[in-house]
C-alpha cells in the first residue's frame, strides 16, 4: 500500500491575481458604490496593489468598451477584462494618467440616454483632504474639501465643459495607490482654477 500524498490547497490567490477573484471584486463594488454615494470621500480598496486594476476588473466586462490611449493597462489585464478597445471618443470607459491633458471629447450621452456618458478613470499621485478643491452637490452635506496631486488643472476645466449641459456629461474616478475618489457629473467643483 502506498502512502497517501499530501494535497496542497491555496487559501489566497497570488497578489498579482487578487483583483480577479470574485470576493475581492464584490467587496470593491460595494466600496465603489460608497465612493459614488459620497463624492469626494477617499475610499481605500482592500488591495495591496495599485487600485486601478481592481477598479477595472470590478466595473468592466466583455459588454463594455475601453480606451487606454497611454497603455496603462497591461496586455494580460486587458485579456482578462475581455473588453473591446476603442478610441477615447467612442469608449464607455477611458483610463488615463491625470498629468496628461486629453485631446479628445469623451462620450457625453444623449438626452434620451444620459447614462451612456463615459466614465473616466484617472491615475493621480495622491488624494487628500486639504483645502485645494471644494466640492458640493448630491451626496455632500454642505461642502467638502479634496486635495489631489498629479492631476493637470486643465482636467477640471474640461470636466466642467463636458458636464455643462446636465444631464449629459462624464463621471470621474480618481485612483491613487489603493485609494479611490468618485466625482459624479452632479458634483460641483470650485477652486480648480
Amino acid at each position: 500500500m502506498s502512502e497517501p500524498r499530501r494535497i496542497f490547497t491555496v487559501d489566497h490567490a497570488p497578489s498579482t491575481l487578487q483583483a480577479w477573484q470574485a470576493p475581492t471584486q464584490q467587496a470593491a463594488f460595494r466600496q465603489l458604490l460608497d465612493a459614488f454615494s459620497y463624492p469626494g470621500r477617499r475610499v481605500e480598496l482592500n488591495t495591496k496593489e495599485d487600485a486601478l486594476v481592481l477598479v477595472l476588473a470590478t466595473l468592466l466586462d466583455g459588454g463594455v468598451t475601453l480606451a487606454d490611449p497611454q497603455g496603462l493597462v497591461s496586455a494580460d489585464d486587458q485579456r482578462r477584462l475581455g473588453v473591446m478597445t476603442v478610441n477615447p471618443e467612442q469608449a464607455q470607459y477611458v483610463v488615463m494618467s491625470g498629468d496628461h491633458v486629453p485631446d479628445f471629447q469623451p462620450v457625453l450621452g444623449t438626452l434620451e440616454s444620459p447614462e451612456q456618458g463615459a466614465t473616466l478613470i484617472l491615475k493621480a499621485d495622491s488624494l487628500g483632504g486639504d483645502d485645494c478643491l471644494r466640492l458640493s452637490g448630491p451626496g455632500i452635506e454642505i461642502e467638502t474639501a479634496l486635495s489631489v496631486s498629479g492631476i493637470d488643472p486643465a482636467w477640471w476645466a474640461l470636466r466642467s465643459s463636458w458636464n455643462g449641459a446636465f444631464p449629459l456629461g462624464i463621471d470621474l474616478i480618481l485612483v491613487a495607490g489603493n485609494q479611490v475618489v468618485a466625482l459624479p457629473r452632479t458634483t460641483r467643483i470650485q477652486g480648480a482654477d
